[in-house]
């Protein structure tokens, strides 16, 4: 048992991802309670309009359209240390600047989307930088073990954040959460600086321009990269959009309180928090066939948890959505980072989070279409099972062995080379 422990923990035993780690559990848990916060703020200021809470999401995320693939360059050619410096210290600032405003009376509507909007561009920059620096803090090796402890730190954060953040809001106000937040930025601005340069695993070479078609060419080019990139993008649209269809299940199907609610996202978050450790087991790169079944996996719970009879069942069912979640992001995550040349890394990771994250809110307008005219479970069965055809159109196009990219270059025999050599490899 204590070796199945240490192995799981085993990226920890680096110095620079410890530090990493503990920043990053700090941060995270201050961003969520931001995210409260701030949600609380604009209903407050609006009378709890939802539209307006719209538009502050909407400003946040549109950032991440527009620049993530551009960002992706930045890591490709600077220090991915330092820019991730500059991007929590800006980020910091402008939790601050709201904080004040919030603390002194002075806020408004304008003021939170002028500082959503900051905070989106900002985390554009910062996402993709981060992913790609995780494979330079332990190295190729340890990238699985050490990207599925940052899982599991993230949704640690995502359940203690939201509910410090209750607390403290009806105890303090929401400046107090908006100043902490500020400050929790600088436990990753520190841990940053207290790393040894010298013990990263930065590529022999930086390119001089990191042109952002370089790294969509690179990806194209790639069976074995390109096939997990489609499917990401399938189940990312369709199937995760978690935060749509469970409140409208708790409160349209069952009928529960906001209690009750909170029991089936609590489920949910459960079962990724468990598939987050059980992933830091993994050595290695994954074949593309445990993408597409985890892909098949996690669309079958999903589809189940939308036809689950009673409250209880879907409970269940969606502590093993949570798992596979959270199971297929990371082996398609592991599939595709650890196969990217790492010279062109920071730009497919920016792909890989333009694809999972930018194509969940297109999906989320359809499924909510289909919510309201079809009923709640309507939204998990179309997710669970276009996750299903979505895997299985892929497996159908990995076994015919061939892939042929837009122009007829047959990239077949590249592809399968390089796939044998990283597969070997991991």
């Amino acid at each position: 048992m204590s070796s199945l422990l240490a192995g799981a923990f085993q990226s920890l035993t680096i110095r620079n991802f410890r530090l990493f780690a503990a920043g990053q559990l700090v941060s995270v848990a201050g961003t969520w309670m931001m995210v409260v916060a701030q949600d609380w703020l604009v209903l407050s200021l609006t009378g709890d309009s939802g539209t307006a809470l719209g538009v502050v999401t909407a400003l946040q995320f549109a950032p991440l359209l527009l620049l993530t693939l551009y960002a992706g360059g930045l890591a490709d050619r600077y220090d991915k240390r330092r820019l991730l410096v500059a991007a929590n210290l800006v980020s910091a600032v402008l939790a601050l600047l709201l904080g004040l405003l919030v603390l002194t009376g002075e806020a408004r509507l304008w003021h939170v989307y002028l500082f959503a909007l900051g905070l989106g561009t900002v985390n554009a920059v910062e996402t993709p930088t981060r992913m790609s620096f995780v494979s330079e803090l332990v190295g190729a090796d340890l990238l699985p073990n050490a990207s599925a402890l940052s899982a599991a730190y993230f949704n640690c954060a995502r359940v203690v954040g939201p509910a410090l953040a209750g607390l403290m809001i009806s105890w303090f106000g929401t400046a107090t959460v908006m100043l902490l937040n500020a400050v929790s930025y600088g436990a990753t601005v520190v841990a940053l600086r207290l790393m040894r340069p010298d013990e990263l695993h930065r590529p022999e070479r930086r390119p001089a321009r990191a042109a952002v078609l370089d790294g969509v060419r690179h990806m194209m080019a790639r069976h074995d990269l390109l096939l997990p990139m489609v499917l990401v993008a399938a189940v990312g649209m369709l199937g995760f959009n978690f935060q749509l269809t469970l409140p409208l299940l708790a409160k349209t199907v069952f009928h529960t309180d906001a209690a009750a609610f909170g029991l089936l996202t609590t489920a949910f978050a459960a079962g990724s928090l468990l598939a987050a450790f059980t992933t830091t087991l993994r050595r290695g790169r994954p074949r593309l066939g445990l993408v597409i079944g985890a892909a098949i996996g996690f669309g079958t719970l999903e589809t189940l948890a939308g036809l689950a009879p009673t409250y209880a069942l879907a409970a269940v069912l969606l502590l093993g959505t949570g798992f596979g979640s959270i199971y297929f992001a990371q082996a398609a995550n592991h599939r595709i980072q650890l196969g990217t040349d790492p010279a062109y890394r920071g730009r497919v990771m920016a792909l890989y989070t333009l694809v999972f994250q930018g194509t969940t809110p297109l999906g989320a307008l359809l499924v909510g279409v289909l919510s309201e005219r079809l009923g709640a479970r309507s939204g998990l069965l179309v997710g669970g099972t276009a996750s299903v055809l979505a895997a299985t159109a892929v497996l159908l196009v990995h076994l015919r062995g061939r892939h042929r990219v837009p122009g007829g270059t047959d990239v077949a025999a590249t592809g399968a080379a390089l796939e044998e050599k990283t597969d070997r490899a991991g």
